[in-house]
């Protein structure tokens, strides 16, 4: 019993600070367009100009559009209120408590608004090298079997999704873990995120919606996928596990 309690507040604590980080403006009446921390071709050859202008003020712009209006909505109804207050990555993970008729304008539109914030922030302009040094080497070492197996995995899930969806390495807490959780490689479909399960933290995604790379790679999914790899942040992605990690593990400590 006492097992089951560490675990159930474990998980309720990374739900709340899986996406703190990125979605702070997620408490906002009004959530807004995030400016990309690049321009449009700094990312070229990797992908084109072209693409990501579209992709951001065309695509992640009107998933904003339709979270903010099941937003207003949910704000609008006295019972439903409270729910427009939890911020996104709560609300996501409580879909059960949205009404029906916005449970599907919540899901893409709030999942397509963060999975995208966090798909601009894991890319960086010739890309960075991860720290072998640093906690997020030595558990893709340990959970993964190291940098080489994680690419091919990665790719090879990536590029197998069937239809639109997601690709991403993915950290899950437990309370059982002596160093608080493990790595993963998953895929989702659509726009759901990881993040939509407590425990879950959502470190790198990749974008395989056709929308992502079909102007320049038309139907060749897997060479977008080689080419991403050569532009992620790792140093993003490594800040954003060792503040989740250190957090988990200073709680397990307490519990």
């Amino acid at each position: 019993e006492t097992q089951r309690m560490k675990s159930s507040l474990l998980l309720a604590l990374l739900g709340c600070c899986a996406t703190a980080s990125l979605l702070a403006v997620a408490q906002a009446q009004n959530l807004e367009l995030p400016k990309l921390p690049y321009e449009y071709e700094d990312l070229e050859p990797a992908i084109d100009r072209a693409t990501m202008q579209v992709h951001h003020i065309g695509h992640h712009n009107a998933y904003l559009k339709t979270i903010n209006t099941a937003l207003a909505a949910l704000r609008g109804n006295p019972d439903t209120n409270y729910l427009a207050k939890m911020g996104l990555d709560k609300l996501l993970q409580n879909l059960d408590k949205v009404p029906e008729d916005l449970r599907g304008p919540v899901r893409n539109g709030g999942g397509g608004f963060v999975n995208h914030i966090l798909f601009w922030n894991n890319m960086v302009k010739n890309g960075t090298k991860l720290d072998a040094k640093g906690l997020l080497h030595e558990a893709i070492e340990r959970d993964l079997g190291g940098m080489e197996q994680l690419e091919a995995v990665f790719k090879d899930k990536a590029t197998k999704l069937f239809g639109s969806g997601w690709c991403w390495l993915v950290w899950t807490a437990s309370s059982t873990s002596p160093v608080g959780g493990s790595l993963s490689v998953e895929t989702t479909s659509n726009q759901d995120t990881p993040s939509m399960v407590q425990g879950k933290l959502a470190l790198l995604a990749l974008d395989v919606w056709e929308h992502a790379y079909y102007l320049n790679y038309k139907n060749k999914r897997f060479e977008y996928i080689d080419s991403f790899w050569t532009i992620i942040n790792w140093d993003s992605v490594q800040e954003r596990f060792g503040e989740a990690t250190q957090l988990v593990k200073a709680r397990i400590k307490e519990l």
